[in-house]
């Protein structure tokens, strides 16, 4: 019998289609690399072993198996997300357990899609900060055990990273799919506001979170972004229309006052700069005209968001971290909601836009924190570790405007670099292409050498 883990969800629903693999034979067999590997990985929180098998079958004998574009492909879900029949405990004790009775709208369209969920992936509580542990468990990075998987996305990143899943689901409020997928060497994208549905929380942390993919190739995540986006026409995800020249700006410099960037990122933006330039793009170094005030600018909404989420929860129940950042947050949520922050980047970053396509920078700024005990340690310990190794990617949840992260490079570690692209509304499809060229120019190794 062929060993389905590993392959992509491409690869994977064209031998489903084709009846050259069953949903149930590709499902059993992430399952059994579930059961072998995520002791060591941490990514689940809980594996629905029994339900994903009957989900399989039932995908199995639908009569259009023949034209779903996930036919049979595992998946995996963060778990803030609702999935009929199980919990969404979001990371934290204080969250009930009880079971959600319909899917979220981005689940129900994976699995319309012929997708099958297996399980739930593990966060950090309530989604805040980019490393994922708690009382549910710690991902780990898979090229880098000792490292955590990133967050808040941490256990769908390393899932996917592993091989247990060719695909998952997960979003982005602060950096919450590009940390991760930074870390653990994949591809994804936050898309810009209103292209996939939201409902992340009460209020997506006012508008800054977006559902994405997690994919170890460009084209898995392009074709599951078009499924989350309802974007597919005969079968196939949109691409670029105007296939000309695009100007792209690269910039090694810090959004954020006082971080520096490590040599490994900064050299992977050159270096990337030479791989776009020799596609026949126009590339200039340059640097967006961020504001003094983006650090604070930042802080205010990420901080808001987290007390929103927070309030109607038994606070002796969240961990000291969570509860300090929440009680922060709180003096400035009317600030916050009156969008005046998010308004203030956006047209200081626009004319910037208007004489370039795309930006060029890091996808972090330095490795990964150690994989610990974090939601234990004190908040200025967190916020001063995230802040050291991520101040990429706030920006482009602030303006809204879509991001992706594919691989580029490796560090000193042996674990992956990589690089961001970022731009105005719309250049969704040209990230895309960008990063397509990036891949198959630079190629990077899909799964970590686990087994």
């Amino acid at each position: 019998m062929t060993d389905w883990a590993g392959r992509t969800a491409v690869e994977i629903a064209a031998a489903v289609r084709e009846k050259r693999a069953t949903p149930r034979e590709v499902v059993a067999g992430h399952l059994a690399r579930i059961e072998r590997l995520d002791g060591r990985v941490g990514a689940f929180r809980v594996v629905r072993a029994e339900a994903a098998i009957a989900e399989a079958e039932e995908v199995g004998a639908r009569g259009d198996l023949g034209e779903l574009p996930l036919a049979g492909v595992p998946v995996a879900v963060k778990d803030n997300l609702a999935v009929r029949g199980e919990s969404a405990r979001n990371g934290s004790a204080a969250t009930p357990d009880t079971p959600a009775g319909q899917d979220h709208v981005t689940v129900a369209r994976l699995r319309a899609a012929g997708a099958v969920v297996v399980g739930l992936t593990n966060v950090p509580e309530l989604c805040v900060f980019g490393t994922t542990e708690g009382v549910h468990g710690t991902a780990r990075n898979p090229w880098d055990p000792a490292r955590t998987a990133g967050g808040s996305s941490g256990g769908s990143a390393a899932a996917v990273a592993a091989g247990m899943v060719p695909i998952a689901l997960g979003n982005d409020g602060m950096g919450s799919l590009r940390i991760p997928a930074a870390n653990c060497g994949l591809v994804t994208i936050k898309p810009g506001h209103g292209v996939v549905p939201a409902g992340i929380g009460d209020g997506d942390w006012f508008g800054m979170s977006e559902n994405g993919p997690l994919a170890t190739t460009v084209e898995d995540a392009r074709l599951m972004l078009a499924v989350l986006a309802d974007d597919l026409a005969d079968g196939e995800p949109p691409r670029r229309e105007d296939t000309g020249t695009l100007r792209v700006a690269a910039s090694p410099r810090s959004p954020l006052a006082g971080v520096t960037v490590s040599r490994p990122y900064a050299e992977a933006v050159r270096e990337a700069a030479g791989v776009l330039m020799r596609a026949g793009h126009q590339v200039r170094r340059a640097d967006p005209p961020y504001p003094a005030s983006l650090s604070l600018t930042a802080l205010a909404h990420w901080t808001a968001g987290t007390s929103v989420d927070a309030r109607d929860l038994d606070r002796r129940l969240l961990a000291r971290r969570t509860r300090v950042h929440a009680a922060l947050g709180r003096r400035f949520v009317r600030t916050v909601a009156t969008g005046k922050g998010r308004e203030g980047l956006r047209g200081r970053l626009e004319p910037f836009f208007r004489e370039y396509d795309v930006l060029l920078t890091p996808a972090l700024a330095r490795r990964s924190p150690e994989a610990g005990p974090w939601h234990e340690r004190g908040w200025l310990r967190n916020m001063a570790a995230n802040s050291a190794y991520s101040p990429f990617t706030p920006p482009w949840n602030l303006t809204g405007w879509p991001a992706l992260v594919v691989p580029f490079g490796t560090l000193p570690s042996g674990a992956p670099c990589a690089v961001q692209l970022a731009g105005p509304p719309g250049v969704e499809a040209a990230l895309l292409e960008l990063a397509e060229r990036i891949e198959a120019l630079r190629p990077w190794r899909r799964t970590a050498p686990l087994d």
